[in-house]
């Protein structure tokens, strides 16, 4: 695949400027019951070094819910858990949803939460993108519905157990993600050049080194094991594309949209990668 990308263009003004979400959309392990640690399954693979059955305990996990070999977990074979980000979804479920009770001393709430969480991970994924939405200045004549949609998902969140998990999800992400693309139009119809539009393409293993994507549209892209070494990605919709084992050593991903942390984590960077604020280098690149 060669680099048929558009023309680079100069900073401008009104260029986004990242995403600072708020503290509740952070995970915060200390105040969750380790949940992701328990509730959810893995697969023997190149992520997972062992099975593990949806409501089974990780057997590294300690009595005081925190990893114990959380400093080596890639080391050790773990490499899907540094991925993984609950979006805050698991301190919302231990503190906010089941009132601070733990599975092991209150055992009747192990069922409930453990079927709460992924429901919860997806509205609080929403709320994510929403919240980065709010702070472009290219999607302000959207920032009244935004607000609408994000203080409607957050009502949804604070339901209980029964209400969360009753939530019809692919229904909020339909609508959240149909506004999503209006901001992402809005905002990148401000980049000058060329904009290419990937959406869904299968770009995997493309030879994409110093491509100009400023702009460009890459929702839900392949990019398995790209090469995106030194790639122009400032201002590009990278929303749900799979950057697994992506090279995005010294690529430009200022203001790029719609970037989680387990995209990153999930890619391979290095010191000269530019990660748009918010979102933190991770420690193995």
């Amino acid at each position: 695949m060669t680099n048929d990308a558009g023309e680079a263009g100069s900073t401008d003004s009104t260029a986004p400027t990242g995403a600072h979400p708020p503290s509740a959309l952070r995970a915060d392990c200390g105040s969750c019951f380790a949940l992701c640690c328990v509730a959810l399954p893995f697969t023997a693979s190149a992520d997972f070094a062992v099975d593990k059955a949806a409501g089974e305990p990780c057997g590294h996990l300690r009595a005081d819910f925190r990893c114990g070999i959380h400093a080596d977990l890639r080391q050790r074979g773990f490499p899907g858990c540094t991925v993984f980000d609950c979006f805050g979804a698991g301190q919302k479920v231990s503190q906010v949803t089941f009132g601070g009770k733990d599975w092991r001393s209150a055992p009747e709430t192990a069922r409930p939460m453990f079927d709460v969480l992924p429901v919860m991970r997806q509205l609080h994924e929403l709320l994510w993108y929403v919240s980065e939405a709010l702070t472009l200045p290219g999607a302000a004549p959207l920032h009244g519905e935004l607000r609408a949609v994000r203080d409607r998902v957050e009502r949804l969140t604070r339901g209980g157990a029964a209400e969360v998990t009753a939530v019809d999800v692919p229904g909020e992400r339909r609508v959240v993600g149909a506004l999503l693309a209006r901001v992402s139009e809005l905002v990148r119809s401000g980049v000058p050049g060329r904009r290419r539009d990937h959406r869904g393409a299968d770009l995997v293993g493309a030879r994409l080194r110093g491509a100009r994507l400023r702009g460009a549209g890459l929702r839900g892209a392949y990019l398995i094991g790209a090469d995106l070494r030194g790639a122009d990605l400032r201002e590009a919709d990278v929303l749900g594309a799979d950057l697994r084992g992506a090279d995005l050593s010294g690529a430009d991903l200022t203001g790029a949209l719609f970037l989680t942390r387990p995209q990153v984590n999930a890619a391979r960077g290095d010191a000269s990668t530019t990660l748009p604020p918010g979102l933190d280098r991770p420690t193995h690149w």
